[in-house]
C-alpha cells in the first residue's frame, strides 16, 4: 500500500484541537493499514518524527429515519505522536481559528 493510500483526511474535532496542543494529530486511515505503514506515511508526508502510533476501530452507528433501520460505516481511526517541537502543519492554522 503506498503512503498515499494510507493516509484519508485528518479528523476535525474538539478532541483532536486538544490532543494538538501535546503534539498527537488525529487521521482517518485505511482499515487495512498497520501501525508500521500509518508512521512511515506520516513522516515521509509531513517530514516529522513519529514517536508513537495508536490506533482505534470506530465502530458503526446506528441510525434510522422512519422505519428504515441502517447504521454508518465503520472506520478506523490513527492518533499520532510527534517528537516534541515538531509540528504538522495542517493542524496549525485550526489552533489559530480557535483562539
Amino acid at each position: 500500500m503506498h503512503h498515499s493510500q494510507v493516509i484519508i483526511r485528518p479528523v476535525v474535532s474538539e478532541k483532536s484541537y486538544v490532543l494538538s496542543a501535546a503534539n498527537r494529530y488525529t487521521f482517518r486511515v485505511h482499515p487495512e493499514a498497520h501501525k508500521t505503514q500509518i508512521r512511515q506515511a506520516v513522516e515521509s508526508t509531513f517530514g516529522v518524527h513519529v514517536v508513537a502510533v495508536r490506533t482505534v476501530a470506530v465502530k458503526p452507528k446506528p441510525k434510522r429515519r422512519g422505519t428504515t433501520r441502517g447504521h454508518r460505516r465503520a472506520w478506523k481511526k490513527a492518533i499520532v505522536q510527534v517528537q516534541a517541537g515538531e509540528t504538522i502543519p495542517i493542524f496549525q492554522g485550526l489552533a489559530a481559528v480557535e483562539a
